[in-house]
């Protein structure tokens, strides 16, 4: 029993992640129609950095050490500050479904900038799980594109997903060595005030926007900062800490499945037959990716959440 609490916990704190990261894409959409990219990310920062500094303060827990500092600059400047103001507004050129399909190129770039950076192995499992779910994210993709028929627009807004798909890897790459020296709520909480600081200058814009939003939009801001933020990017990195960041990166890819059932029943975006197959092969990539291989008569099987085999048994 107490052998599998530390196996579950990871996992549970991932599946946190990935639903309340898919609930943003919607929830991005749905207050972008009164808030512009920039404006949207401070205020969402802000709210996400006054939740992350209560709790903070209530558990007493102070500066990260010096060690965590360049992990948390990467992670805050990159993550949390470019990839929400590109994510905003890519999102202003195409649907929600579409752009966490088009975002979700970036587990493939954090496995392979682990592998580079970090020294984390692919294990055959782990890049089979991302290819099958890398083909169910191109075929909503195109299935969604095909449909839209915007051109330039939505020619735009893909390169603005992709680059916010390279600075969401660049950001988990970085915060992974800043977790060896400090806890996830402290990588989460000063990575989220960088990423505030980068935004700043959004303010007088932010303040001028929110005079003129409507609540409920206003409301989203909030909840974007407080749950997909301050939450979700704490369950994450305290996940990440427990396992490899191409073996994390492998599990967003049942965000776009989530978008698109989300999309449907919050934004009224109904899905065609070819976008719900496509969110179908990435929910089972991620099982693919995420599963152990069988284990043979007399040998151990890697542990599922740190990737380390398991100790020898004593004669």
């Amino acid at each position: 029993m107490t052998s599998s609490r530390p196996r579950f916990l990871p996992l549970a704190a991932a599946a946190v992640s990935v639903v309340l990261w898919a609930s943003a894409f919607v929830a991005i959409r749905s207050a972008g129609t009164a808030y512009s990219p920039g404006p949207l990310a401070l205020g969402r920062l802000l709210a996400g950095s006054l939740a992350l500094g209560c709790v903070l303060l209530l558990r007493r827990e102070g500066l990260p050490p010096r060690a965590a500092w360049p992990g948390i600059a990467v992670s805050g400047l990159l993550w949390f500050g470019v990839y929400m103001v590109v994510l905003n507004w890519g999102e202003q050129e195409v649907d929600a479904g579409t752009a966490a399909m088009i975002v979700n190129v970036g587990p493939v770039l954090v496995a392979l900038l682990g592998a580079r950076v970090l020294g984390e192995a692919l294990p055959p499992r782990l890049l089979a799980g991302m290819a099958v779910s890398f083909a169910g994210a191109v075929a909503v993709g195109a299935s969604l594109s095909s449909a839209d028929g915007e051109g330039r627009t939505s020619v735009l807004g893909v390169l603005l997903c992709l680059l916010a798909a390279a600075g969401y890897a660049a950001g988990v790459v970085g915060q992974k060595p800043a977790l060896a020296h400090a806890s996830a709520l402290q990588v989460t909480a000063f990575g989220c005030l960088a990423g505030t600081v980068l935004c700043l200058p959004f303010a007088g814009q932010l303040a001028h926007e929110a005079a003129r939003a409507p609540l409920a939009a206003t409301l989203t801001m909030v909840y974007l900062g407080v749950f997909p933020t301050a939450l979700a990017f704490t369950t994450w990195a305290y996940a990440l800490a427990r396992t490899t960041a191409g073996r994390m990166g492998a599990t967003t890819y049942a965000v776009p499945a989530l978008v698109v059932l989300m999309s449907w029943l919050f934004l009224g975006e109904l899905p065609g037959l070819p976008t719900l197959a496509g969110g179908a092969l990435c929910l089972a990539g991620v099982a693919v990716s995420r599963s152990r291989p069988p284990v043979r008569s007399g040998a151990g099987s890697a542990d599922a959440v740190s990737g380390r085999p398991p100790a020898k048994r004593g004669s």
